[in-house]
């Protein structure tokens, strides 16, 4: 406990939440879950849809996987810019209208007619999920009590750990049985009923400040935010340079057909959902340990489908037990951020989010020219790693941050 308190004393640890909230608006919580969850499967599509979008509109699969490039390139300024140029709208309008972008970018990615068209479909996509992702903390905290605030962002989480599950095994299924194009457009009616659930159950939410360029600036001046942001620049990358190819590597090094594929990625999602209640729980006790733990095992599984993947055995078992330990990176990171910087949530959520999306780009340019000049097994190469490097410069150089107990202590 003494540990937790003097770090919240010092400068680089600021944890003061914006207002205070004595009862819960636990139905706004849930649409929040809902529009994470929609996003997300949005998000991931295509990675499960890869070889049937590629072969239709007759690209390559590093050009196909460079969709997950455009909606990471403009999540990360919409990330950082949501806050800051909505800062006089009213919270609940600001989450209204980034879930039509979901639906819009959906509808368009369905009648893609080709690259060019498929690219602008998923930059709305990025616009939607950075400004949602960079303002769904902030607008939480708004919603319940502190004391609450884990077990909300537990629910939101859930939403990631549901579209985990359904989106990568459920879409390519679906893909193989109605077509691509019918999948986007399921993904644009899952927008349409998450619109309407946030439009029945979040209350007016009036800015409560006026974020600004110059507290991103401040907040970039706290070391602690500072490795946050690097450690998810280096784990991020790897991660979806592995993740927005894992088809491809499915196909080329177990040779598995798409029902198997379905049932590999079936077991990512299982064991995403798992790892997020997993990582839930030891982030309790340590958010250190839980960031340090899910980039270290993710690292050998990596080293496992390079030297292995051969066998169905060791690529399924590897593949699953990825998707668990990136359970624990999320809910660790965010808590993390959180807990560093409360007293600007809004400002780093931006910050979080365009680390994110700067590195979803930036594994998906990198493991995209791996798949095209040594194969899928380039980018499990760079997954392994990055995510081993991430782990080491989370265990050298990070601090625990202030228990959430402490943090109400001290307020």
């Amino acid at each position: 406990m003494s540990d937790s308190l003097s770090a919240t004393a010092d400068p680089e640890f600021v944890s003061t939440p914006p207002e205070a909230r004595t009862d819960a608006a636990w139905a706004g919580i849930v649409s929040l879950a809902m529009g994470v969850f929609g996003l997300v499967t949005a998000e991931f599509l295509p990675a499960s849809l890869l070889t049937p979008i590629a072969a239709d509109l007759r690209i390559s699969d590093g050009a196909a996987g460079q969709a997950v490039t455009a909606t990471a390139v403009i999540g990360a300024v919409a990330g950082i810019a949501t806050a800051i140029v909505t800062r006089r709208l009213d919270r609940r309008v600001v989450m209204w209208s980034l879930t039509v972008l979901l639906i819009l970018s959906s509808l368009l990615a369905a009648a893609a007619n080709g690259l060019v068209m498929l690219l602008g479909a998923r930059l709305l996509l990025g616009i939607g999920l950075g400004g949602f992702w960079s303002m769904a903390a902030a607008t939480a905290m708004r919603l319940v009590p502190m004391e609450a605030m884990p077990r909300a962002m537990a629910i939101i989480f859930t939403g990631v750990s549901v579209a985990t599950v359904s989106a990568a095994p459920v879409g390519a299924y679906l893909g193989d049985l109605i077509g691509w194009r019918a999948v986007f457009v399921l993904s644009a009616a899952i927008g349409g009923l998450t619109l309407l659930a946030q439009v029945l159950t979040l209350p007016r939410l009036p800015p409560l400040a006026a974020p600004s360029l110059r507290t991103l600036g401040e907040l970039l001046g706290r070391p602690a935010v500072r490795l946050v942001l690097l450690a998810v620049l280096v784990i991020i990358s790897g991660h979806f340079a592995g993740f927005t190819y894992v088809r491809p590597f499915l196909e080329q090094v177990p040779l598995l057909k798409v029902e198997l594929i379905s049932l590999v990625l079936l077991a990512y999602g299982v064991g995403g959902f798992f790892g997020n209640l997993a990582g839930g729980a030891v982030v309790a006790r340590s958010v250190k340990a839980a960031v340090v733990i899910g980039a270290l095992a993710i690292g050998v599984a990596a080293l496992a489908m390079a030297f292995a993947g051969s066998s169905l055995a060791v690529s399924a078992a590897a593949v699953a037990a990825w998707g668990f330990f990136f359970g624990f990176l999320p809910v660790g990171i965010q808590t993390w951020t959180v807990r560093v910087a409360a007293d600007q949530a809004e400002a780093a959520g931006g910050l979080l989010v365009a680390a994110f999306q700067v590195a979803i780009a930036g594994g998906a340019v990198l493991g995209g020219l791996l798949v095209d000049h040594l194969g899928a097994l380039g980018a499990v190469g760079y997954l392994a790693v990055a995510t081993l490097l991430g782990a080491g410069l989370v265990l050298a150089a990070g601090r625990e941050p202030p228990a959430a107990g402490a943090v109400t202590a001290a307020l």
